[in-house]
């Protein structure tokens, strides 16, 4: 198992779509294996694979207290097909988008469907943190930063903060 690289903003990689996985073989075997190292390493609750610079739908996450036993799973192809509710996540942040939180408009509960990593079907009724997981990292499928659903205003600032440091490299 590798530690991977995650990207950070303002890598454009990160705001595209990713494709849909199309058969479950070794290969993503491996890189699921890889991501959860990755996840876990850094410390982080959930990871997309376009995180790690994998252009695949798979997302893998762990919500349960760091000082409980592990508990690791896996979504491949995920979709969110309905969502209830309005819930602002506080204090929501990301290894994609480092040193950077900010409270978040999310759906108090979502209905995901995909598949586990032996591909069976998965229906997932999620609330709470688990929704707000889901939601955060199916955005990153999609393309999409938690600082993209932000205000603007709070968005520009932290951008040109980006810009200030990267100059400064």
């Amino acid at each position: 198992m590798a530690i991977l690289t995650i990207l950070t903003y303002p890598d454009k990689f990160l705001s595209h779509p990713v494709k849909s996985v199309e058969n479950i073989d070794g290969t993503i075997q491996d890189m699921i294996e890889d991501m959860s190292s990755t996840m876990y390493e850094a410390p982080g609750v959930g990871l997309a694979a376009i995180q790690v610079g994998i252009d695949q739908s798979i997302i893998v996450y762990d919500i349960s207290p760091r000082d409980e036993k592990r508990s690791l799973h896996v979504l491949i192809n995920p979709k969110i097909i309905s969502s209830e509710g309005t819930t602002i996540s506080e204090d929501e942040g990301c290894l994609s988008v480092p040193d950077y939180r900010n409270d978040v408009k999310r759906s108090v509960s979502v209905l995901v469907e995909g598949f586990d990593r032996k591909e069976k079907p998965l229906r997932i009724e999620a609330h709470g943190l688990l929704a707000v997981v889901l939601q955060h990292e199916i955005d990153h499928l999609n393309g999409i930063l938690f600082i993209d659903r932000i205000s603007s205003l709070k968005r520009g600032l932290y951008k040109k903060r980006i810009k200030k440091m990267l100059k400064q490299k």
